[in-house]
């Protein structure tokens, strides 16, 4: 990388580094290859799903510093697929290059807490919440024992590093449970849907939103994203606007996605922002005109957004470990992909991951069709399929 910072648009053939190389890795690197730029990617594992794609595979932890500047060196601009790489690990390729986004949104989203006090800052409409740093806020914590969820401060996803509190005395076991350690207690929201704002913002603050979406979630995985979610006008444009307030308050460059409860009386409530190209906006890659990965692209490397409209209603469908037969044995069998194939609109996609295991993603599956209804049970159909043949 070179010491000046490049300012306009990264000429196609340059390289982008990209920290972390799973199935979000793997598909910004195949829109990568598609649009003329090459990739050098930083993963754990010399089987990650990008191996496929990458010019460059290098092996070995995220938490290495010395290959982090490896991957910087190598690249023209640097990416990430996850948040969970230390900000401070990052930090040093704003010295020199470009990385986008940048690390003061990794340092902001690591930490729970620096995130709600953040929206807090900011008047964003938010989950409450109350921080709990040691034994002695445990004692003065003001909470009258109402459900809860105590969350640890960094980490945790798919429903780690949380745990479900509704009465007092079961708090102080929540926090040993969780280690002690820092954490957020967030009150329980009965919600009647989650909703995702995939959304890019330019480095010329252009800001593009994908059609919002919703979300069906099943032992805290999401199993299925409805694209356009079943949601008023109003809905939709107030969430719109809280994602653009987001992004336009962190100076966001790339793809993000806004995770927002709807609440019983059409209140939105921001559940979690996620930096990065996102599960639930895996629609756009097949059911609208840019997807959510060239769009990342696009923004990271100071290109115009392409367009983020839909070209038909669609599902998507997660495809988890637990479809394959006996899917905790190495070399297990394959599901019987035919149920996907017999449906002339749907489309699968598969991470290239072994083995399968129980709540792992290992790939997902994509309907369209332009009733909104025929596409959810269409999805529902090949999912219970799926489920009945292993």
């Amino acid at each position: 990388m070179t010491a000046n910072k490049q300012t306009g648009p990264l000429p196609v053939g340059s390289t982008i580094g990209i920290l972390g190389g799973g199935q979000l890795g793997w598909m910004i690197g195949r829109e990568a290859n598609r649009l003329g730029y090459r990739t050098v990617v930083l993963d754990g594992s010399a089987n990650c799903s990008a191996r496929h794609v990458a010019d460059e595979l290098i092996v070995g932890s995220l938490s290495d510093p010395e290959l982090v500047q490896q991957v910087a060196e190598k690249s023209d601009v640097v990416t990430l697929e996850t948040e969970h790489v230390d900000y401070r690990y990052i930090q040093p390729i704003e010295e020199t290059g470009l990385l986008r986004p940048g690390a003061a949104v990794f340092k902001m989203i690591q930490d729970r807490l620096r995130q709600r006090r953040f929206l807090e800052q900011h008047q964003i409409p938010q989950t409450p919440f109350q921080s709990l740093e040691n034994e002695d806020e445990l004692t003065q914590l003001q909470w009258n024992g109402e459900k809860a969820i105590l969350k640890t401060r960094s980490g945790g996803y798919d429903g780690k590093g949380q745990v479900r509190v509704d009465k007092a005395g079961s708090l102080k076991a929540a926090w040993a449970e969780l280690g002690n350690t820092p954490c957020v207690l967030e009150q329980f929201v009965d919600f009647k849907m989650e909703i995702s704002v995939i959304l890019a913002r330019g480095v010329d603050g252009d800001i593009r939103v994908y059609p919002i979406a919703e979300n069906v979630h099943r032992n805290h995985i999401l199993h299925m994203t409805i694209a356009p979610a079943r949601v008023s006008d109003a809905v939709v444009k107030k969430a719109e606007e809280i994602g653009a307030a987001i992004a336009e308050a962190m100076d966001y460059v790339g793809l993000m996605a806004v995770e927002l409860f709807l609440s019983n009386d059409d209140e939105l409530l921001v559940n979690e922002i996620a930096p990065r190209v996102h599960n639930s906006g895996h629609f756009t890659y097949g059911a609208c005109e840019t997807s959510q990965f060239e769009q990342h692209l696009r923004a990271v490397c100071g290109l115009p957004l392409g367009s983020s409209g839909a070209i038909c209603p669609s599902v998507m469908l997660n495809v988890l470990g637990d479809l394959w037969p006996e899917a905790h044995e190495e070399g297990a069998g394959q599901p019987d992909w035919q149920h996907v194939f017999a449906s002339p609109a749907s489309r699968l996609y598969l991470y290239s991951k072994s083995p399968a295991r129980v709540g792992r993603k290992m790939g997902h599956v994509l309907v369209k069709h332009a009733d909104l209804d025929t596409a959810i049970q269409t999805a529902e159909d090949i999912f219970e399929k799926l489920s009945t043949a292993k």
